[in-house]
């Protein structure tokens, strides 16, 4: 009896038309990247933490696969919620035959729903305000300033959450990367539960200074000290799981060197793919083919390129799998 195939042979086998084969490419790609001495950017949009990626991205930290991630604000604190309140999440598998009525019930029974995954306010939102806000303080009152993920970085490393771990947290891809103190960026963090509860927390006067918590300029301005050190001498891939600000805001990064900064001999990103469900259409950025991105000097012409139109919640385990060489 021959052993079944591992997750990379089943790809390689069945992977050979359409998006199929534009993952298994992809996939290939990305190893080559790394083969060569190269590093790679992960940016993720969506509700990619609900879908509890950390399943695979925490291991592709821990194996230096990914060397830095910029994500929106919602899949910062989502992780850990889901690492702090896991057996509190309501699974709801008919959502999409719910009426409006059925989700005023969920919001009387403090259940926010993600498609088909309810997150608990008390057990994961408030439990985690309660950590971080001591933080924010704390910074506060002493007038010194952090960006949001580090005070997530702070609460994660000081033990605070621990007693309220409900999964294992080697499935965590926030404390795989607090332990490395991974370079992450969150453009609009403001734009999360988490940054309204800051700005409430401001607005009440428990907070002074409302820039207690940096901005997205300084994180660009961090991105682009971190992009010239590491690129001397590499090049940096872009691993661009959705669309949105989590991917337009860190590739910009490039151009702003050589345009608006005038630097030269800036290294273009090595390395481009995108997973999306958004097909091409016209203006949206989301659904822009790579070419578009030459245009404005972001890519080159000879950047390995590949677009996966599909559902990132399967695809990126796949990919990140076949790059684990599982």
């Amino acid at each position: 009896m021959t052993a079944p195939p591992t997750i990379s042979e089943f790809l390689r086998r069945h992977g050979r038309h359409f998006n199929s084969a534009a993952l298994v490419d992809a996939a290939e790609a990305y190893r080559k990247h790394l083969d060569d001495d190269g590093i790679m950017m992960l940016t993720m949009a969506g509700a990619m933490s609900t879908a509890e990626i950390g399943l695979s991205l925490a291991e592709m930290i821990r194996q230096e696969k990914v060397h830095a991630i910029c994500c929106t604000g919602a899949n910062l604190e989502e992780d850990v919620f889901n690492l702090v309140a896991h057996d509190h999440y309501v699974r709801v598998p008919h959502y999409r035959d719910l009426s409006a009525k059925d989700d005023e019930d969920l919001l009387k029974r403090h259940l926010n729903r993600v498609t088909d995954t309810c997150i608990p306010e008390e057990e994961a939102m408030r439990r985690l305000e309660r950590a971080i806000l001591d933080l924010w303080v704390a910074a506060d009152q002493k007038g010194e300033r952090y960006l949001p993920h580090e005070f997530f970085y702070r609460a994660i490393l000081s033990g605070a959450l621990k007693e309220y771990y409900q999964i294992d947290p080697a499935d965590s891809w926030m404390v795989a990367a607090a332990e490395r103190n991974l370079p992450l960026y969150v453009p609009g963090w403001e734009d999360s539960t988490l940054g309204n509860i800051y700005a409430g927390h401001c607005l009440k006067g428990t907070i002074q200074n409302p820039v207690t918590v940096k901005s997205g300029i300084e994180y660009m301005m961090t991105l682009a000290d971190w992009y010239q050190s590491e690129s001397k001498d590499r090049a940096i891939g872009f691993f661009q799981i959705g669309g949105g600000i989590a991917g337009d805001f860190p590739i910009c990064v490039v151009p702003m060197l050589e345009q608006d900064l005038q630097v030269e001999n800036v290294r273009k990103w090595g390395y481009f793919c995108q997973i999306s469900d958004c097909t091409t259409s016209y203006g949206s950025y989301s659904g822009a083919v790579p070419n578009e991105k030459i245009s404005w000097g972001k890519l080159a012409v000879d950047t390995p390129s590949f677009i996966i139109e599909s559902d990132a919640s399967i695809v990126a385990p796949l990919v990140f799998a076949y790059v684990l060489g599982w």
